[in-house]
């Protein structure tokens, strides 16, 4: 479907969310009153104001965060009952705790109720999603109708996925030639029959027919002598939008941008929302600065022990990689001995990975050196390249400029994402990822990002670190 009915049909769920905590709150919380127990139980209004705006904004959250509302209406029943059961779960959870933090000291009955209410009234709503879309849809939204223009399998294509999209209120009907004259087929077959119209009826159509949306889903070279055909649209005011498919095995994302007054389609094969980067460098800004202050007596000690147990400076420098290739200074706590580097191409041989030099049980690391390492301590000293802008909380680590001279082509996207701290190898093994897996996982976090993966990544490292496992 459209960007735009995605969104209305999150907002849709989410608020249908709200609906249904608020009633399963007050079914839990009547039938808690009438029980028999042996104290009454009343909770003062102020604090159901509390509980209940804190419980939607858990559900809710949850539901963004898991892509819960993205895929409600096409997902299988059991994906359904099994997302509802995760919301509430950690939903309860949070509550439980909620109430625990300010004391509420409310009825566990109650609250298991409340949590039971919930899970069971989502999955009825959500399990006859599509039913509610359309009734929704009827009483609120009206039919936008759609023609394509173009009969050649990329048109087809498109014609398959507005017909998915019915369900919200798209109606595809009918295709547009592309060529002057007759056209070669009368009709095209897909899931119905839709019956083509030559390029010269548009204007005719457009006085007759309801058309919201025009789709140009036709050869690159057919786009010049379309020109009119554009402008007749715009003209009505007709929505019209072009098919780029004319590089079938580019992946970037496609948008419009200008500069002053010259449009420009964009290709982008990394994430590129200005607002969105610009929270991930607050963020990256705000924890690293708190991080640095709250841990600095305890990098105070590690410097300490770095220095009284070995030769050589605290803090390791390297040149590494950063954002486009830039390249920066990167700090570290010193794990290994002081003539590490000079070491570096005789033991070459002993690493695991092709690339980026990683050996098992490193001769070169230092008492102290082994268990900052093996905790990631040795990582610290980065919340400072992470101020200075140099790297982020989460994203592809940094690379040394030399390995980086012998990536293939594919692997050098990974420099068009600000480096990180963490990333999605951290949580998948650390140190026992291979070379392809890691850059791989690299390209699924670039392909994938969101301020919300953002964050699951740093909950999932901290326990990941805590532990200890995965580090070679």
């Amino acid at each position: 479907m459209f960007r735009g009915h995605r969104r209305k049909a999150r907002l849709l769920f989410s608020a249908t969310d709200i609906l249904l905590l608020a009633l399963a709150f007050q079914l839990a919380y009547g039938i808690r009153q009438h029980l028999g127990f042996h104290f009454v139980f009343y909770i003062e209004a102020p604090r159901v104001v509390l509980l209940l705006g804190w419980s939607m904004l858990v559900w809710v959250a949850l539901g963004y965060w898991w892509e819960i509302y993205d895929r409600i209406d096409s997902a299988l029943p059991r994906v359904i009952l099994r997302d509802a059961f995760r919301q509430c779960l950690l939903g309860s959870a949070l509550v439980v705790l909620f109430q625990y933090l300010l004391r509420m000291d409310l009825s566990r009955f109650f609250l298991a109720m409340f949590g039971g209410f919930t899970w069971v009234l989502l999955c009825l709503v959500r399990l006859n999603a599509p039913r509610l879309l359309g009734a929704f849809r009827g009483r609120f939204g009206v039919t936008h109708y759609v023609m394509v223009v173009g009969l050649g399998e990329p048109a087809r294509r498109l014609g398959r996925e507005l017909e998915e999209a019915s369900g919200y209120g798209i109606r595809l009907i009918g295709f547009l030639s592309d060529r002057p004259g007759a056209p070669e087929s009368a009709e095209v077959v897909l899931a119905a029959r839709y019956p083509v119209h030559p390029l010269e009826e548009l204007p005719q159509l457009l006085r007759r027919r309801v058309i919201d949306e025009i789709i140009f889903a036709v050869d690159s070279s057919r786009l010049e002598a379309l020109e009119d055909v554009m402008l007749a649209c715009d003209e009505e005011g007709v929505r019209t939008r072009v098919a780029v498919d004319f590089f079938p095995h580019v992946n970037s994302q496609v948008y419009l941008d200008r500069l002053g007054s010259s449009p420009l389609l964009t290709f982008s094969a990394t994430p590129h929302d200005e607002i969105r980067l610009l929270v991930k460098r607050i963020t990256d800004i705000v924890l690293a600065a708190a991080w640095l202050v709250l841990l600095f007596p305890f990098m105070l000690i590690v410097a300490l022990l770095i220095r009284l147990t070995s030769p050589g400076p605290v803090i390791f420098r390297q040149e590494r990689c950063g954002l486009n290739g830039r390249r920066f200074v990167f700090y570290k706590f010193r794990s290994m001995r002081e003539n590490a580097e000079a070491m570096r191409a005789s033991l070459q041989h002993l690493s695991t990975r092709r690339l980026a030099l990683k050996i098992p049980n490193d001769p070169r690391l230092t008492k102290v050196g082994r268990w900052l390492r093996k905790f990631s301590i040795d990582e610290l000293p980065q919340l400072w390249n992470v101020l200075k802008g140099d790297m982020s909380l989460v994203g592809p680590r940094p690379a040394l400029p030399e390995e980086v001279e012998h990536y293939q082509r594919w692997q050098r996207r990974r420099l068009r994402m600000r480096p990180g701290l963490t990333c999605l190898w951290a949580v998948m093994g650390r140190d026992q990822v291979d070379f392809e897996t890691w850059m791989k996982l690299d390209m699924q976090y670039i392909d994938n990002w969101s301020l919300a993966l953002d964050w699951k990544i740093i909950l999932k490292t901290i326990p990941q670190l805590l532990s200890g496992k995965g580090a070679a």
